[in-house]
């Protein structure tokens, strides 16, 4: 008879929550991340960031994340162990699934990265660049990547804002947006003088950073990219907002079930879905990118692509169109999960190669 086979499961850590705006959006993407992960590979450790920002262990993935058990780390890199009071937890990775600041932008994965833990998605470059409104488009134009004309302004340099310039150069209508937020809080759509005052006061709130882009009027596609050493482009989604909405705005994306309909693949020719993933994928290289991320981006009437932002962890939520544009490369929602946790362990292990040491005569 011959011996039993035991599967050792991959220790999954589940990130979620944290001191953000986003915090909610992050809670119901990590929701649905749980409950679709493939358990029998893997064991799963629900660690949440309250919005104070402490750390607890979670028995379930919902609002109440400081009922939980609060959870310390220690810092090593050889041998790195969240504990609790109770019990030690050695995780072989994390999946963040974290959205905006203090988890988007580069803060966490700095964090992992440092104690040697592999992390789902873009490491502190890719991250931080890609969260950074500003940083994208800056990045983009100097790769020669369409988007929109901008103006950014600091906190500090409020006073040199004039609405008068910014629409001589930009045009009317213009946007205006925090520049390290997501799910569109803080953006606004201005056409006249009279709404400017209000509208930079209260992205102010959110950021000190402020971006003003012309308005772009095109149809809004979102392209899934998935990969790293040769990254794959979905087929781009289009997202059509209802008439009552001027822009995708937080409530369009996330409270009302009526404001969008959603057309995967894209209506558009052959050559310009071509187009869609070859800048994607692009804008992807170029920003350092890892694992996965989902491009915004807008064809204009003549077949134009200008890529709008890049998002390096994007909603799971059940709306969200990441799970939609993966499932039409043939990644059903735990398919994909695997396999963005064997690239992020993939990648790890690759990148140990490196050294760290260097020889020298120093004393």
């Amino acid at each position: 008879m011959g011996k039993a086979i035991f599967m050792t499961k991959t220790r999954v850590g589940i990130l979620f929550g944290g001191r953000s705006v986003e915090h909610d959006v992050s809670v119901i993407s990590a929701r649905n991340v749980a409950a679709n992960i493939d358990q029998n590979k893997f064991e799963i450790f629900l660690i949440g960031i309250s919005k104070s920002g402490n750390w607890f262990l979670c028995e379930t993935i919902d609002q109440e994340i400081s009922s939980g058990k609060p959870l310390n780390i220690s810092l090593s890199a050889t041998l790195t162990l969240f504990f609790t009071d109770e019990e030690q937890i050695l995780l072989d990775v994390v999946f963040p699934v974290l959205h905006g600041t203090d988890g988007e932008d580069g803060s966490i994965q700095g964090l992992l990265h440092t104690v040697n833990i592999p992390c789902v998605g873009s490491g502190v470059l890719g991250s931080a660049a890609s969260m950074d409104k500003v940083i994208t488009k800056r990045v983009l134009t100097q790769a020669g990547i369409p988007t929109a004309r901008f103006e950014a302004y600091s906190h500090s340099q409020r006073n040199q804002i004039s609405f008068s310039r910014i629409a001589a150069n930009l045009g009317l209508p213009f946007m205006l947006k925090p520049a390290n937020l997501g799910s569109s809080v803080g953006v606004a759509k201005i056409k006249e003088e009279k709404d400017f005052a209000e509208a930079l006061s209260y992205a102010f709130k959110f950021d000190n950073l402020i971006l003003f882009e012309e308005y772009v009027s095109g149809r809004e596609m979102e392209c899934g990219i998935i990969g790293n050493d040769k990254p794959e482009a979905s087929p781009a989604g289009e997202i059509k907002l209802s008439e009552k909405y001027e822009f995708y705005s937080f409530e369009a994306k996330y409270e009302d079930p009526d404001s969008t309909t959603i057309i995967l693949p894209a209506e558009v020719d052959e050559t310009v879905m071509d187009e869609i993933k070859a800048a994607s994928i692009q804008a992807y290289e170029v920003l350092n990118c890892k694992d996965f991320a989902r491009i915004d981006l807008f064809v204009l009437e003549d077949g134009t692509v200008r890529i709008n932002e890049i998002n390096t962890i994007p909603g799971f939520t059940n709306i969200s169109m990441y799970p939609l544009l993966m499932r039409e490369l043939g990644y059903e929602y735990t398919t994909l999960i695997t396999r963005l946790i064997d690239l992020a362990v993939e990648r790890h292990e690759s990148e140990s190669r490196i050294s760290t040491q260097f020889d020298n005569n120093l004393r």
